[in-house]
């Protein structure tokens, strides 16, 4: 018998991780990843800024992963029905069956078909993605000057959106080009982090006015071209460097479509859909927020579930199925950095300043830790506090000990 796991996102790793503890010797765990590793992506803005952090927000699957068999190669097409996936890997196409399967790859960039948009704005989804934006960034800001300054547009202002303007307006501060670079950050609605709570998205505007980005809200973008972005309402404005993060839609390996999913994770027969992949709808009937702590907490009740299923039919007794657990999702808070700044909301709570930027630190290496990536989370700690190599060296020998 085997169970795959399509993507190694935040949803995919945890549900592999659990599996391999889950799921008897004899069973038959394949994990699909198009290069081998995850990555932390709710980091991935700070890139931008600090490429050196590559290091520890990319963790090699093959490090946090025991007996699980890691395939390198892109899932173009899932049958859900058939429980059969076509993978396009560095020999060729190739076909994998399954059993018992899970989509985990994520949702991609939506540009909603708006002219010229996909083509001028670049992404925030991968490390190159976040390499171009850097090396956009110093070559609009070598070509403007005080009395011309270079104008960088972020279309979304959901958190991705916030925290890569965050971090771009640090970066021109970083390198002394803040009178000469102006960022703003456009948002279709009357808010910024538009699905978040009141008290939430006044903060994240606070913030983001304090760290010197400029927020326009009610601004539908039409179009772009090379020079500038056009409005539904017909102004245009120019740019100098183009950045998109204004919405999601599925993974192409289906064909875009994020499915609607109930509360069991599973959609289809032998196959699950986790994370940002699917459109989840939880116990209570309410839509879940694509994010990474539901994605975390999909994962878990899918693999308690892929479990389940796969115990029934190795029994080879026929009868009933077993029953599914649901996913009831509930938000401890959320967290958004904006350049040196952070926002934290713990229950009704919402804090700024130290205080968050240090909620985002421990949650930042409580994950790493949780996915075996311990010493990524060390570093992560160290490179946010500044903790000194020796503290450094000290932890993981007490860690080594235990």
């Amino acid at each position: 018998m085997r169970v795959a796991v399509f993507g190694a996102g935040y949803a995919g790793l945890t549900l592999a991780r659990r599996l391999e503890s889950e799921l008897p010797e004899e069973v038959e765990l394949v994990v699909v990843d198009e290069d081998g590793s995850h990555l932390v992506q709710h980091e991935l803005h700070r890139v931008v800024r600090r490429p050196d952090l590559v290091a520890e927000i990319v963790v090699d699957l093959d490090d946090v992963l025991d007996r699980a068999t890691v395939r390198e190669a892109t899932v173009t097409d899932v049958d859900t029905a058939a429980g059969v996936a076509t993978l396009d890997g560095g020999d060729g196409q190739s076909r994998l069956d399954y059993d018992v399967g899970a989509v985990c790859l994520g949702a991609e960039t939506n540009y909603y078909d708006l002219p010229g948009v996909e083509a001028h704005g670049t992404p925030l989804k991968r490390l190159a993605d976040a390499e171009r934006v850097r090396a956009d960034f110093f070559d609009a800001a070598e070509s403007a000057g005080a009395d011309d300054p270079a104008r960088i547009v972020v279309g979304g202002a959901g958190l991705s959106g916030v925290q890569v303007a965050g971090e771009l307006a640090a970066l021109a501060s970083d390198e002394g080009a803040g009178a000469s670079t102006e960022v703003v950050l456009l948002e279709r609605e009357a808010s910024v982090a538009p699905r978040f709570p009141e008290n939430f998205q006044r903060a994240v505007a606070d913030e983001l006015e304090t760290r010197g980005v400029r927020v326009e809200t009610d601004r539908r973008v039409a179009g772009a071209d090379g020079d500038a972005i056009t409005f539904a309402d017909g102004e245009a404005m120019a740019y100098d460097q183009f950045v998109w993060t204004g919405g999601i839609r599925g993974p192409d390996a289906l064909d875009g479509e994020r499915p609607v999913v109930r509360n069991t994770l599973r959609y289809e027969d032998g196959t699950f859909v986790v994370g940002d992949a699917a459109r989840v709808v939880d116990t209570d009937g309410e839509a879940v927020p694509a994010s990474a702590q539901a994605a975390i907490r999909e994962a878990r009740v899918a693999a308690d579930n892929i479990a389940r299923l796969v115990e029934h039919e190795r029994s080879g007794d026929g009868g009933f199925e077993p029953r599914l657990d649901g996913y009831r999702f509930d938000s401890v808070g959320w967290l958004v950095s904006v350049g040196d700044g952070a926002v934290a909301q713990v229950g009704p709570t919402v804090v700024t300043g130290r205080a968050a930027k240090a909620l985002k630190t421990s949650v930042g290496a409580g994950y790493l830790s949780s996915v075996g990536a311990v010493e990524n989370a060390v570093d992560l700690v160290r490179e946010e506090v500044g903790w000194p190599e020796g503290e450094e060296d000290d932890a993981a020998e007490r860690r080594d000990a235990n």
